[in-house]
């Protein structure tokens, strides 16, 4: 469906430019956008690679682990259907705490492991357990400490104080967090609610 939005509006934008004359300022911008882009690409690399650098650093030292220690209790209260001491406890705050230092590329495959051990203690092997939507929810939601990525673009883009957007983004991702865990509360209620008339 994507693709089809972004054909009408290149095609709309085509036939007007053909219509108002104008193709050739259009086909002007375009080029100077494009070399802006692959500019700024080629830039924002480094600064990535640097903060990505950083947030390994820390990880080697051993902190992804020691927050992910720290994060048991909560992950515990959250997952309650998951057996204390299970596999997926342990894969599970290691990918938050991936997430809360800004490592995406590491709590990527660390969730998606968690997820393979929720899937063995998944009955209702063609359904995803109340664990595995909490896990979805957390995870994309995601409160952010360091967000690299954001703080490398603003620095690209002239800022003079690139790293002062952590507070808001601490804020941001930490309500964005709680809504997500609303929503996964609220609506677990109402499929268990379907699920019970179902069944009756």
């Amino acid at each position: 469906m994507m693709n089809v939005i972004w054909l009408v509006l290149i095609a709309a934008g085509i036939a007007v430019a053909g219509v108002t004359g104008s193709f050739s300022a259009v086909s002007s911008e375009i080029m100077e956008s494009c070399k802006a882009a692959v500019e700024f690409a080629i830039g924002i690399t480094g600064a990535l690679m640097m903060w990505s650098g950083l947030m390994q650093v820390a990880s080697a030292s051993g902190l992804t682990k020691t927050l992910a220690r720290a994060l048991s209790p909560v992950v515990r209260a959250l997952f309650p259907s998951v057996p204390p001491n299970h596999r997926a406890l342990s894969h599970i705050s290691l990918a938050m705490s991936a997430n809360i230092l800004g490592l995406g590329n590491a709590a990527t495959p660390l969730g998606l492991k968690a997820m393979e051990e929720l899937q063995k203690l998944n009955r209702r092997k063609d359904t995803a357990s109340d664990a595995m939507c909490t896990l979805l929810a957390i995870t994309t939601s995601s409160i952010t400490v360091v967000p690299t990525t954001v703080i490398a673009m603003r620095s690209m883009a002239g800022s003079s104080n690139p790293c002062e957007i952590i507070g808001t983004t601490l804020v941001a991702t930490a309500c964005s967090t709680g809504a997500a865990l609303l929503a996964d509360r609220l609506f677990r209620g109402k499929s268990k609610g379907s699920r019970t008339r179902i069944e009756r």
